[in-house]
């Protein structure tokens, strides 16, 4: 593709050397730069893409978009500087990988909690319905039924378009992608169009990188205030955030809600540890989802699918069919009645909506044992009331380490700690080995009680200095439990 076809869509303030010719790739890496590529400097939170223009040059590549112009030149290259490239690398991926969402529908699901698995089951939806799909989330990227591992939750906007661009040339029909509030705030979601976005729930998360509530609030907010006429929007009106979403979106809104009046209502008729049994908009349906918050997922996904031209009665047959997504709320039972459940819940409100649904349907015949920590380098203000949750909600905690990163686990441990008075500490033990902590609360469970073991859900791995060592909970629970 020409250069110049490139930056059609590129604010440019200064432009050296020929645009008319080619380039062969786009890239924010300088370590991934081949010859003939286009690299675009930008300065990231952990580095400035501008101190690797040379490596890139060195490297191959032919043309370079930049903020701040470089000192040196180098013969042959083609230099261009824009406002913000940031923004500008979503938008030159997306014209070089062809403007895929241009081929396709994509919706976007945003929130704190809930995104996996509201995203992850329109896939399964949809794919049920016999269309080619396209899944970009935490635990994995989908193209159709292929897998493809994942590093975050909303890769950078390079890795996006190649991903969404690969979707689009296999005949993908649907796409469907968690969108993080980095990546809008990033920008990695620039140039892509959005048929519909979600919105699940709002509370606290990510201020390490934020600063405040405020802010991560309204990165979440500019998603939906970027969305066309013509596209979709589906918000929760149980949240108090809900309708701040919407109120500056183009598109046209949808709510869902377990508690007022909307578009999209639902309430549980039964429940247990198996599953449960809805009416949704007056049709009932047996599931085998476990939670309120999960009743609110669902609810996402059915006004979603409902929103995308679906009628009641076959959205309905197909969620009957689903299981809960990998690491959220699975039931591991063993030979003698314990139940353990492995959830990934790891902020506040998560631990406290799962322990909530626990202890509705144990109903004080069994004793709840919480497993959960903190990560490390991550918002340290969000520590003491985990352990807060985890002991209002809890008869027992086992306090210990969760990807501790380049902290201390003890420290990270010592900061939940803080969060509790001589009454509450009552209930807590602190083990720093993880999976020493999981043993200790399968041995101290009687037949009838249920074990959380929160935070880590699908994660196999456990980040420690910069190395993931493979951890699994499951795996763990599953050696305790002798099965």
């Amino acid at each position: 593709m020409k250069l110049k076809e490139l930056l059609e869509g590129v604010r440019a303030v200064r432009i050296e050397g020929d645009t008319e010719r080619d380039i062969t790739g786009v890239n924010m890496d300088s370590r991934l730069v081949e010859q003939g590529d286009l690299f675009v400097a930008v300065k990231g939170t952990q580095a400035d893409g501008h101190a690797y223009i040379g490596k890139a040059v060195a490297q191959g590549a032919v043309a370079v978009v930049c903020e701040a112009w470089p000192e040196t030149l180098s013969e042959g290259v083609t230099y261009v500087q824009t406002v913000d490239s940031e923004s500008a690398v979503g938008r030159l991926a997306t014209v070089f990988y062809g403007d895929p969402t241009s081929k396709m529908d994509l919706v976007g699901v945003t929130g704190t909690n809930g995104k996996t698995t509201v995203a992850t089951l329109l896939y399964k939806v949809f794919r049920s319905f016999g269309y080619k799909c396209g899944l970009c989330s935490t635990v994995c990227n989908y193209i159709d039924g292929r897998p493809l591992p994942t590093e975050h939750t909303t890769p950078d906007p390079v890795t996006l378009n190649r991903l969404l661009g690969q979707m689009a040339d296999e005949g993908c029909k649907y796409a469907f992608m968690e969108v993080s509030s980095h990546a809008i705030a990033q920008h990695r979601i620039a140039g892509l169009k959005f048929a519909g976005g979600i919105f699940t729930n709002l509370t606290r998360d990510h201020l390490d990188y934020h600063k405040t509530f405020e802010n991560y609030r309204d990165a979440k907010k500019a998603f939906f205030d970027s969305l066309p006429k013509g596209a979709f929007a589906v918000t929760n009106a149980d949240d108090k955030n809900g309708m701040v979403m919407v109120q500056n979106t183009k598109a046209d809104v949808k709510t869902y809600s377990l508690r007022a009046a909307a578009d999209f209502k639902a309430k549980v008729l039964e429940e247990s540890f198996e599953g449960m049994c809805l009416d949704i908009d007056g049709r009932e349906v047996s599931v085998s989802f476990i939670g309120r918050f999960n009743v609110s997922n669902l609810l996402a996904v059915y006004g979603a699918a409902l929103c995308m031209g679906r009628q009641p009665e076959e959205v309905l047959v197909s969620l009957s069919a689903l299981h809960p997504v990998n690491g959220r709320f699975e039931t591991i039972r063993s030979c003698e009645g314990v139940t353990a459940i492995i959830d990934y819940a790891h902020t506040p409100d998560a631990l406290a909506n799962v322990l909530s649904t626990i202890n509705e349907i144990l109903k004080q015949r069994g004793n709840v044992i919480t497993v959960c920590g903190a990560g490390g380098n991550r918002d340290k203000g969000k520590r003491p009331l985990m352990a807060q949750e985890a002991v209002k909600g809890s008869d027992k905690v086992v306090i210990t380490s969760d990807n501790p990163r380049f902290e201390e686990p003890q420290a990270i441990i010592n900061d939940m700690l803080a969060g509790l008075n001589r009454e509450q500490m009552r209930k807590v033990i602190s083990l720093a080995d993880r999976k020493e902590a999981i043993r200790t609360a399968c041995m101290m469970a009687q037949p009838g009680d249920v074990v959380l073991v929160a935070g880590k859900g699908h994660e196999d791995y456990q980040e420690v200095k910069g190395v993931k060592h493979h951890f699994d909970d499951h795996e763990v629970v599953r050696e305790a439990f002798g099965i």
